[in-house]
């Protein structure tokens, strides 16, 4: 037809512009969509022997993976490598309770030491913000999953990341706690009051919240803290809201609540998805 027409058929090389990689279709195919996931509040009473003294919640954001994340830093990243090894670089089709319990397994095969609480794998899979109740067990008595847009905008516009590093590899925040009921109350209660602002778009509530769990955190797992962790907390004090280690804290990321822009800290896009 080009010949009939007159047309000279030109095929293009494909030349990437400037330093940016080559990609193809089969290429972007295989980049990881798997992703990370931040607890925004209640993390530990996913542990029974936390939620046994008071039953609470965990909330949990799962993220896009826009950012590659330190290991070692509070966002799941171990689950997350368990789930590359079980599905490849991104999340099956499926029910997201389901797949939630397949990776928890996955993650904490007969014989394992240390139980990885199940909010790191909830969280993976489930897209949004997900609330999950516990009571004394590893899996929640229930999960609430919200995909509600404002809320989720609501959420991204308030948080900033500020990098600490990987924890050291010696960490154990195990080494040192004082877990009481009115301790675990306390976080169950913060992580209620969070629910609460994240409903009613209240940054400043959201913000003393995050604020009031992780101070019931550190009361039971003082290890969560150090000196250095301290000194950048106070440098952040006046610009933010409300403040909370990732994960289990000594290192990953300072996670800020504020209202206003912070210089240098990493933004974070919550993953809509269909689970």
């Amino acid at each position: 037809l080009c010949r009939e027409l007159g047309i000279e058929y030109i095929v293009l090389k494909r030349e990437p512009y400037g330093d940016l990689p080559p990609r193809s279709t089969t290429s972007l195919r295989d980049l990881p969509t798997m992703p990370y996931r931040i607890d925004l509040a209640g993390g530990w009473l996913d542990q029974p022997f936390v939620s046994q003294l008071h039953p609470g919640a965990v909330l949990t954001i799962s993220l896009e993976p826009t950012v590659e994340f330190n290991d070692r830093s509070g966002m799941a990243t171990s689950t997350r490598n368990k789930a590359l090894d079980l599905w490849g670089p991104r999340l099956p089709a499926g029910d997201p309770e389901k797949l939630a319990r397949i990776l928890f397994a996955y993650d904490n095969p007969p014989g394992t030491k240390y139980i990885s609480g199940s909010q790191d794998a909830i969280g993976i899979v489930f897209a949004g913000l997900a609330r999950a109740d516990y009571d004394g067990a590893y899996w929640p008595s229930r999960i609430q999953h919200v995909r509600d847009e404002t809320i989720l905008q609501f959420i991204e516009q308030s948080l900033y990341l500020i990098p600490l590093g990987p924890r050291e590899s010696e960490y154990d925040p195990l080494t040192k706690r004082d877990i009481t009921r009115e301790k675990a109350k306390a976080l169950a209660d913060a992580t209620e009051r969070c629910w609460q602002a994240l409903h009613h778009h209240d940054r400043a509530a959201f913000g003393s919240s995050v604020r009031a769990a992780f101070e019931a955190q550190v009361a039971m797992f003082p290890h969560m803290l150090n000196p250095m962790i301290e000194d950048l907390i106070a440098q952040y004090r006046d610009a933010a809201l409300g403040w909370k280690l990732s994960g289990a804290g000594g290192g990953g990321y300072l996670i800020l609540v504020a209202d206003r822009p912070i210089d240098n800290a990493v933004r974070i896009h919550i993953r809509r998805g269909t689970h």
